[in-house]
């Protein structure tokens, strides 16, 4: 039996209609394809703690996609840091074909289920790396960091300034409005924007901040 049902299509459809988003047939497809994988490695790897499928269209696609608005008007490349299970760095490249993605996570079980992932998929604007945040060297910044639920935001920025310049964004998807993070914001950083995201099934608070380094 699958381990992803009709209802499950049916709600991740609707879900995006909610947000705005028009999923093409084939990315409804590969969304699908990427939950199934989700469901089939976590009994083994501890991917997520969201153990019961039935919560993982809302909790773990959704809530990936709800941040779609804010990539759309960023750049071509973004880094998903702690990427853990692919969220939200796989939704997003399934969304956006022509940006590059980069997944890191210094878990080996981790990304080599990710690597799993983008070779099943085919995700060609995927790019798994093993490594730690802080020993990481690109060639070029990223025109976008994104994490969810990845650390707080004192060693987000502290670990990926790096990373990026002053046109970089920093994305960081959050549950309550964390003020007491806010507060120990490094100097060279900013809060640009902090947007409530309303998530399709997702009862609790979601909020996305979004971050700039200053100099």
């Amino acid at each position: 039996m699958s381990l992803v049902t009709e209802r499950h299509a049916e709600e991740l459809a609707q879900g995006a209609r909610e947000l705005g988003l028009e999923l093409t047939a084939q990315q409804q497809e590969l969304l699908i394809a990427y939950l199934g994988l989700l469901i089939k490695w976590n009994q083994a790897y501890n991917l997520t703690a969201v153990r019961n499928p039935d919560e993982m269209v809302s909790r773990h696609l959704l809530d990936s996609l709800s941040v779609a608005p804010y990539v759309a008007e960023g750049g071509d490349s973004w880094l998903d840091v702690g990427s853990g299970g692919g969220m939200p760095g796989v939704p997003l490249a399934i969304l956006f074909p022509q940006r590059r993605f980069i997944l890191l996570d210094s878990n080996g079980k981790k990304t080599r289920f990710l690597t799993q992932v983008r070779l099943e998929l085919k995700l060609a604007n995927l790019e798994v790396v093993h490594a730690r945040v802080e020993a990481f060297r690109p060639a070029a910044p990223f025109s976008g960091i994104v994490s969810r639920a990845f650390s707080e935001l004192k060693n987000f920025t502290d670990w990926t300034r790096h990373l990026g310049n002053q046109d970089t964004r920093w994305l960081a998807m959050k549950g309550v409005h964390p003020d007491d993070e806010l507060q120990a914001l490094p100097a060279d950083f900013r809060l640009e924007a902090c947007q409530v995201l309303r998530v399709p099934g997702c009862q609790g608070q979601r909020h996305l901040l979004i971050l700039r380094r200053t100099h």
